[in-house]
């Protein structure tokens, strides 16, 4: 039995580790910064229009490297987790489900497909956007397509959803397989390295482009905390007590659907991270929901943000794909934790 961390102490804890993971991130990799120079760097930036100025002794190729790749790359990933992380943890209120996460109702395989219609493709009516908006359109458009199809007599049939995502990922993923069949070399490299899923493209257009759909989702998660946790007693139950499931219930799935696809756009397949952090986070301090969700934003964040950062020092100056290192960490976990969630029902046959 994992004992209980209260908000008080799990928040301010989390938040501590974040800044530290992420200045240790912005100071490592084929260049070295020592973290003075990278606080003098993000200050002389951030200062330029307000004749704020530090002195330091930085170098240009320094300064180039944390502020156009490192912190680009950084910001794009406390984005990535933190959406992921509370997309997992509502999903899993939402639906009484630990092994609920953004993939469940074909959220990130409706993007991938986007994606990999764009690039398979060659289309480029949008330029450099092009990519990123067929992948949010293809998620949010599958969110929307299983939310309908689980529609019955108005209400949502909460095992109709699961089934149409299964469907949903199914079609995206023959969808996916074909295009893959059709492609070029160079469009194959391209669909292989996005489906892979990676921060390497992250730049502050990028960061711009996401950064209003993740701060949607995450101020609408905290409306989401009491009625999340009043559905965690039963839909019946929290329909007595006053909440509107079914508009709870769409706006969860909006929200995530927007947050997750948004991200999926800039950063490809990122996979388990909306499965393993809400869970870790549940056993530290507990299902309630006005703590879980802000807590795994950060949990989320963390995970991703350190991912990165072995994935582009471990084989330096090779750098490994952000998704596959993160299926390799979800892979057991969700092994283990189906195996757990089976022992706790007493078996399923």
């Amino acid at each position: 039995m994992v004992p209980r961390v209260s908000a008080s102490v799990l928040i301010p804890v989390l938040a501590v580790v974040l800044v530290t993971v992420m200045v240790l991130s912005a100071m490592l990799g084929a260049v070295q910064v020592p973290p003075a120079d990278v606080g003098a760097i993000v200050i002389n930036h951030l200062g330029a229009h307000l004749g704020i100025h530090f002195d330091a002794t930085y170098t240009q190729q320094q300064d180039a490297v944390v502020w156009s790749i490192r912190l680009p790359r950084i910001l794009l990933g406390v984005m990535v987790g933190a959406s992921l992380a509370v997309s997992g943890a509502a999903l899993q209120g939402m639906f009484r489900n630990p092994l609920a996460d953004p993939g469940l109702i074909g959220v990130s395989n409706g993007a991938a497909l986007g994606a990999v219609i764009a690039l398979g493709l060659s289309i480029d009516v949008l330029g450099r956007w092009t990519t990123p908006i067929f992948a949010f359109a293809g998620g949010v458009l599958f969110a929307l397509l299983g939310y309908t199809l689980a529609r019955e007599h108005g209400r949502t049939e909460v095992v109709t959803l699961i089934l149409a995502g299964i469907a949903l990922n199914t079609f995206a993923g023959a969808g996916t397989s074909l295009v893959t069949f059709i492609a070029n070399d160079s469009q194959l490299r391209a669909i292989i390295f996005w489906m892979m899923g990676s921060l390497s493209g992250a730049t502050w257009s990028n960061i711009l482009a996401v950064l209003p759909f993740v701060i949607m989702g995450l101020v609408a998660s905290f409306w989401w905390q009491r009625p999340l946790n009043l559905m965690t007693l039963g839909e019946r139950e929290a329909r007595h007590l006053g909440v509107q499931t079914e508009r709870v219930r769409f706006l969860v799935i909006i929200f995530t659907a927007l947050m997750t696809g948004a991200t999926v756009a800039v950063s490809g397949v990122v996979g388990f991270v909306g499965l393993i952090v809400p869970h870790v986070i549940r056993l530290i301090s507990g299902p309630n929901h006005r703590v879980l969700l802000p807590a795994s934003a950060l949990g989320g964040a963390i995970l991703v943000v350190a991912a990165d950062l072995v994935a582009r020092t471990l084989i330096s100056p090779l750098e490994l794909p952000l998704g596959v290192l993160t299926a390799f960490i979800g892979g057991p976990f969700l092994l283990l934790l189906m195996l757990k969630t089976r022992r706790a029902e007493g078996g399923w046959g």
